[in-house]
């Protein structure tokens, strides 16, 4: 399987229909990927705020409009990365969108822990209660988004609903770039799971980011890494590795704990 990580550089100079556009375009050449991945929030930055409430857009929004003919266009799978949620009502989330290589909307995941504690994302959105996976051809995959990476029974309740590999769309920032390193490495050892983590480039209202997307087998190996800029990151990576690893070393059937059942 081929997979291509947009590691997107969110310049506040850009207009965000200029962002989408460009996007677009680099979707569209991705044609040789089996699966694209896009970055968390890269419409708005993850760290603008203020930007959320005025860029936030129903499902059915220009983002989904223009992501859905790329995906269509390139013929692949396309994790759309995440985007500022308005609801009926007026709630928001921060909600990924992953369409199929026909252009349709496969699935959404709404961002379950959110960031900020008492302040930014963690008080402006609503949480998400659902754990998703979607099934390609070749692998099933889990869907988290950024701060998710920190809790483990997150994943593991992904690997009970069939996730073979974990995708992760994240706006990171770069003072704690070492935990996205270890923490993805952590989360496809422990979940004996290939994990694809995409984050952003540049700056988020002042917020440096720590790029580095990275592509880890399922014994913690990284098959690839980004730098600090704007860069697609491609790797080749064998889905069927997840099986046998998992037969060769069966820890997942040693869990003594329980999990709560996820949907599928």
């Amino acid at each position: 399987m081929r997979a291509s990580l947009l590691q997107i550089d969110v310049d506040e100079a850009e207009s965000v229909d200029a962002r989408r556009q460009r996007v677009a375009s680099l979707v569209r050449r991705q044609t040789a990927s089996d699966l694209v991945i896009l970055p968390e929030l890269w419409t708005t930055g993850a760290f603008a705020y203020e930007s959320f409430g005025t860029e936030a857009e129903s499902l059915d929004g220009p983002t989904y409009e223009v992501m859905a003919k790329a995906a269509s266009d390139a013929g692949v799978w396309l994790h759309a990365g995440s985007i500022p949620e308005r609801v009926t009502g007026g709630g928001l989330y921060n909600t990924s969108l992953v369409f199929s290589p026909s252009g349709d909307l496969a699935a959404t995941y709404r961002k379950i822990h959110r960031f900020g504690f008492d302040k930014g994302e963690a008080v402006l959105m609503g949480a998400g209660s659902e754990l998703v996976t979607v099934r390609l051809p070749e692998t099933t995959v889990g869907l988290a988004t950024c701060y998710d990476l920190r809790f483990p029974e997150l994943f593991r309740g992904l690997v009970d609903a069939g996730a073979e590999t974990l995708v992760v769309s994240a706006g990171w920032p770069e003072r704690r770039r070492s935990h996205w390193t270890l923490l993805a490495q952590a989360r496809a050892v422990e979940d004996q799971a290939y994990v694809l983590a995409c984050g952003t480039a540049g700056a988020h209202a002042g917020v440096p980011q720590a790029g580095h997307s990275i592509v880890v087998d399922p014994w913690g190996e990284v098959l690839a890494e980004a730098g600090g800029g704007e860069e697609v990151l491609t790797v080749e990576f064998d889905p069927s590795k997840v099986g046998a690893t998992r037969e060769q070393f069966p820890a997942l059937k040693d869990r003594a704990l329980g999990v709560a059942t996820p949907r599928r």
